[in-house]
């Protein structure tokens, strides 16, 4: 993830490009997820939406009676999810933070990281101080639920596709340029929004970040490093067992409570 990235022209357009996302549907299967693998006795029903976006996967999960925490580092995209939280009047509490230094008030029994936002970090160090942090707030016991693109979206679907979406207040060009380079695969997308204002004149806005690929022995490796046990890795969007062609990997994996364990006797 790019220090500087602000996806403030991304926010602005982020829930029409993916009006596709049965958000309802998908907070449904990952609690099914969570109702197989997290202990009865959890203490309590705090959830973390890490990279919460615009909030609309967080008021899902406020539906189904979590408290919800959502955090993300771009103040457009949070502004957008409290235009929400205003007219839904759910309990959601957003913060403004880095994924990477995560600082709560206290500990959670779930986090769920959805629709490939780990893979906006840039680097295995990014990854490692995510997981880290996630970690020393999580109760013992607690769930991790995340999803990363694989290398078949990146290779076969994204690659060096373009795509023109008309949307409600504008058209988008979306470009990907792949770098055809293992065992990342990145793809960089470049996003233009043409606004239209009065008879031939449009308002162009553009938007550019890199996504990339974290292979499955690198995530399990540093989820151990960091305190967790892999419990399950399924198909992200059908929530079956992984295929070829899977596009997105959903892994559970659950805190040992190791890590905050050794913050606190470093403290």
């Amino acid at each position: 993830m790019n220090p500087r990235q602000s996806y403030s022209a991304f926010a602005q357009y982020y829930d029409a490009l993916t009006g596709n996302v049965e958000y309802a549907e998908r907070a449904a299967h990952l609690q099914q997820c969570i109702d197989k693998w997290l202990p009865a006795e959890m203490p309590d029903r705090i959830l973390l939406d890490l990279a919460c976006g615009t909030g609309s996967l967080s008021e899902e999960f406020a539906r189904l009676g979590w408290d919800v925490i959502g955090i993300d580092s771009s103040e457009d995209m949070l502004n957008e999810a409290l235009d929400k939280k205003y007219d839904s009047g759910l309990p959601v509490q957003y913060l403004k933070q880095d994924m990477r230094s995560i600082d709560l008030f206290g500990t959670i029994s779930v986090t769920v990281c959805a629709l490939d936002s780990l893979n906006h970090l840039q680097s295995e160090q990014d990854l490692r101080r995510t997981f880290t942090r996630v970690n020393l707030f999580s109760n013992e016991g607690a769930l991790f639920l995340f999803d990363v693109n694989t290398e078949y979206k990146h290779r076969q679907v994204l690659a060096d596709q373009c795509f023109v979406y008309e949307l409600p207040e504008a058209l988008c060009v979306w470009q990907n340029h792949l770098e055809n380079r293992a065992p990342d695969y990145p793809v960089t997308i470049e996003l233009d929004f043409f606004e239209h204002t009065q008879g031939r004149n449009y308002l162009r806005d553009s938007e550019e970040f890199t996504e990339r690929i974290y292979p499955p022995e690198t995530l399990e490796a540093l989820l151990k490093e960091t305190g967790f046990t892999l419990l399950e890795v399924l198909d992200g969007d059908t929530f079956a067992a992984p295929v070829a062609e899977t596009q997105r990997l959903l892994y559970i994996a659950r805190a040992s409570g190791g890590q905050r364990r050794t913050a606190e006797r470093a403290e």
